[in-house]
């Protein structure tokens, strides 16, 4: 705050009146410290237990604005839970294994602990500056041995239940960081770490087998529908990608067992007129004549340059190489061609394909590149233009569509679809059957900083798992030189480390060298925070019981697929363990906006950044708070531009004169006081719950900022600072405000002759027969324009409110005799004549 805004006489109350922000900021926290109000279990004995959680920072650097905003919405919650008697478990955490780590250590010739626990410390200490009600008992980090020993140990029970495997299969490779990426992690075919362009490797890696569960995480969603976002429940429908069809066989000349594809649209098999098989795949180096196996190699090395992406984009131009095949159609007995092509998927459904192109675009544009037959097989409906320039994937009755056994023409789809399904499975040659976009999670990481995975390769015993009280196998201490990226992990060169005793034999083995992704570490944090330190196991099962699942989960939208589809997957598989009694980790989950700055994401390159401890050096932590909440619903960005912390600061000082003015005693009944300013106390109050309880923070503070308004007039030129009434609102101002503001709050507090802390005093009553209104304004609207404002009464019929209209001298003048076509009545607020 201006030096100029703080006053000389901090004793005089007046207009000008203010406070020094960063005094009461240290005087508060202080005692705050000494309170440690926020520990969950504190509350009075049998309160409800309510969860909230907010998804744990990496420790990058201090704080930034997008911190600032979640952390004020997120406490709005937390802190509003604690005033209504809730006992509120909000645990603080880091997710604090990960590549930047790793990278700065190579940078500074460190171990990435030393710049992982320093940054945890700077955002430790930003987060108790800037007054969240967390509960700092529970605090976890994941790179902590005593956490990511159960992070192994879960490994390991996943792994007895088949859900934890290892595979060769082509994986993304990211060049710069020399490390695998999921699927997930790449974002427009680049590292969504370092942007670096994303190649294919073949490696042998270890996945989790997310896809068996792939319809619980889909059906599991239905709950959520009312209290997730839209966009959310979408995206994840999404990623899973159910869809029905059939798996249908093709014998492939010179192989004995036929090639099964599955298809979502099995009642166009009649316009199968190729095949195509991903020229990565297996299944390709075994098809292919060896006349055509030199022209599959040359391509095959081609298409590792190209990304998951790259290869779907439907504006890529179609390539392929003929593999000197054919595979027999089964409805129709035609020898068709099998190519290997960038445009199929190894790892989608058997990668193979039947290609229809006269229904799929990207077969169309295939089979006009290689001059290959099309078979309309679905009537196009009227209008569609057949200048044989595109595929027609709309619905429609089927069309040459029969052999000597079988019909389909004129056929409506679903039925097609069925009707084939059953002739092809009573000859045996294809099922109905479901699949799913969803792969397996690609969990193995070639970089040091992350927990390694537990498992031990024996030449005698193969995988041999890390015996349980081993755990946790721990990091070695490396650092520098040792960490740069070599294509393997930098664990592999710590022989010491690596060279161990297989635990089945006694012989020679060595530690797998590879560590988890950092999303296993995030998939059940929030069930550590239960019981942070038990060591029996992950979490005390009772004690999850207790507080899961979380009541609220607050975050940003970019981990609607990856983080909250993971903690999906680890919590059915708990409950599975029966270690856990709820399928859904997060009852219900808000995602906050972005914070930009003139139009643009914040960005150093842009010049638009904004500076977090500037931002409270300059206004105060309050006046920040206050804009964050302020500024609009929490699920829209919002423009720091746009946005006026000073205007925050103003009103700070305006609701703190407020406690300096109040002269009546502590504890005094407002009984007696001035009517119209408790109904305003009190609807307010009544208001702000409904408001709350629907996330609708923003208009709680509008509303707030009405009855400071209303009871600076009181205090003025109404009943005067002595009147109880007066009290009762300022006392709600400072509760309201402790949501919000809780160093003015706590400030406010103290002044009207209070103990701390305002943040627990608990909810004020609010009194039913003070929100009855004696009269309500009714608006009178001829074609849209406001011609009276009624005073009646709230219970007034619409009969009523239409005659009293209708004989308003405003209302006769304005209607000037013309005919009126309908009155439309609202009571008891809003009359609208049309004429």
């Amino acid at each position: 705050m201006d030096q100029g805004d703080t006053m000389s006489e901090p004793e005089q109350e007046t207009e000008a009146a203010t406070y020094d922000v960063v005094e009461v900021q240290d005087k508060w926290r202080k005692v705050w410290d000494g309170l440690d109000s926020f520990r969950a279990g504190s509350a009075a004995a049998g309160a409800e237990k309510r969860y909230a959680l907010t998804m744990f920072p990496y420790p990058s650097g201090d704080l930034h604005m997008g911190h600032a905003e979640v952390m004020a919405l997120h406490d709005v919650i937390a802190r509003y839970w604690w005033q209504k008697g809730y006992d509120v478990l909000n645990p603080i955490g880091w997710d604090s294994f990960g590549l930047p780590a790793e990278n700065a250590a190579i940078r500074n010739d460190a171990n990435p602990a030393d710049w992982t626990y320093a940054n945890i410390e700077i955002q430790a200490e930003s987060f108790r500056r800037y007054a969240v009600s967390f509960d700092w008992s529970r605090r976890l980090h994941t790179s902590d041995p005593e956490y990511y020993a159960w992070t192994q140990w879960l490994f390991l029970k996943f792994r007895e239940r088949g859900l934890a495997y290892r595979k060769k299969s082509p994986v993304n490779w990211c060049p710069n960081d020399q490390t695998v990426l999921a699927n997930e992690q790449v974002v427009q075919g680049r590292c969504e770490r370092c942007g670096a362009e994303v190649t294919k490797r073949e490696l042998t890696q270890w996945y989790f087998k997310v896809t068996d569960y792939a319809q619980r995480l889909l059906d599991d969603m239905e709950p959520l529908a009312d209290t997730w976002p839209d966009r959310v429940i979408a995206m994840q429908r999404n990623w899973i990608g159910r869809s029905e069809g059939a798996h249908v066989a093709f014998a492939v000349e010179g192989r004995e067992e036929p090639v099964t594809v599955f298809t979502t649209r099995p009642d166009t098999l009649f316009g199968a007129t190729f095949f195509v098989v991903a020229a990565d795949a297996p299944l390709a180096q075994e098809l292919v004549s060896d006349q055509q196996r030199p022209a599959l190699s040359a391509y095959v090395e081609e298409v590792r340059k190209a990304t998951d992406i790259e290869r779907l984009a439907t504006d890529r131009p179609k390539t392929g190489v003929f593999l000197g095949v054919h595979a027999t159609n089964p409805v129709t007995g035609w020898q068709i061609p099998v190519y290997a092509s960038d445009y199929v998927l190894a790892d989608y459904g058997t990668g193979a394909i039947m290609a229809v192109p006269g229904q799929d675009q990207r077969d169309w544009e295939f089979a006009k590149t290689f001059d290959l037959p099309i078979v309309r097989t679905v009537q196009p409906a009227a209008g569609f233009e057949d200048s044989g320039g595109e595929a027609y994937t709309g619905d429609g009755p089927a069309i040459n569509s029969a052999n000597d056994e079988i019909s389909l023409d004129a056929m409506a789809v679903d039925e097609a679809k069925s009707t084939i399904i059953e002739w092809l499975e009573n000859r045996g040659l294809g099922t109905r059957t479901v699949n799913f976009r969803l792969r397996d999670w690609l969990l193995s990481r070639q970089r040091f900083w992350g927990a390694p995975i537990p498992i031990i390769h024996c030449p005698a015993c193969g995988e041999v798992a890390v015996p349980y009280d081993e755990l946790p196998v721990r990091l070695p201490d490396l650092r520098g030189r040792d960490l740069k990226p070599k294509g393997v992990s930098p664990l592999a060169a710590a022989e010491d480390w690596v060279n161990v005793e297989c635990p089945n034999c006694g012989g020679p083995a060595k530690r797998d060298t590879d560590t988890m992704d950092t999303f296993v570490d995030s998939s059940w944090y929030f069930l550590r925070y239960c019981s942070p330190h038990y060591d029996k196991g992950p979490f005390d099962e009772d004690a999850v019981r207790d507080w899961m699942p979380a009541a609220q989960y607050v975050g940003g939208v970019e981990h609607a697929i990856l983080h909250l589809l993971y903690s999906r997957f680890f919590t059915k598989v708990l409950h599975d363990m029966g270690m856990v009694d709820f399928v859904e980790p997060f009852s219900a989950l808000m995602n906050q906006g972005q914070v930009i700055n003139q139009g643009k994401a914040m960005s150093k390159s842009l010049g638009n950044g904004v500076n977090l401890g500037d931002m409270i050096d300059q206004y105060g932590v309050d006046a920040v708070r206050l804009t964050m909440v302020f500024a609009g619903p929490p699920e829209d960005d919002i423009d720091w531009a746009d946005l006026s912390p000073g205007g925050s600061v103003r009103f700070l000082q305006r609701a703190w004169r407020l406690s300096g003015d109040v002269t009546s005693a502590v504890g005094a009944s407002p009984e007696g006081g001035e009517v119209s300013l408790r109904k305003a106390t009190h609807k307010t109050l009544h208001e702000a719950e409904q408001l709350l309880d629907s996330h609708r923070f923003n208009v709680v503070v509008a509303r707030m900022m009405e009855l400071v308004n209303v009871t600076r007039k009181a205090i003025d030129s109404g009943p005067g600072p002595d009147d109880p009434a007066v009290r009762e609102a300022v006392e709600a101002v400072a509760i309201l405000l402790s949501l919000v503001a809780p160093y003015t709050a706590e400030e406010m507090w103290e002044r009207l002759g209070h103990e701390p802390t305002v943040a627990r005093v608990g909810w004020p009553h609010v009194d039913p027969a003070l929100l009855v209104e004696e009269s309500v304004t009714a608006i009178v609207q001829i074609q849209g324009k406001v011609r009276a404002r009624l005073e009646v009464a709230p219970d007034i019929s619409e009969a009523d409110l239409e005659h009293l209209a209708m004989a308003n001298p405003d209302v006769v003048r304005a209607l000037d005799g013309r005919t009126v076509r309908k009155v439309i009545v609202r009571a008891p607020k809003l009359v609208n004549v049309v004429v």
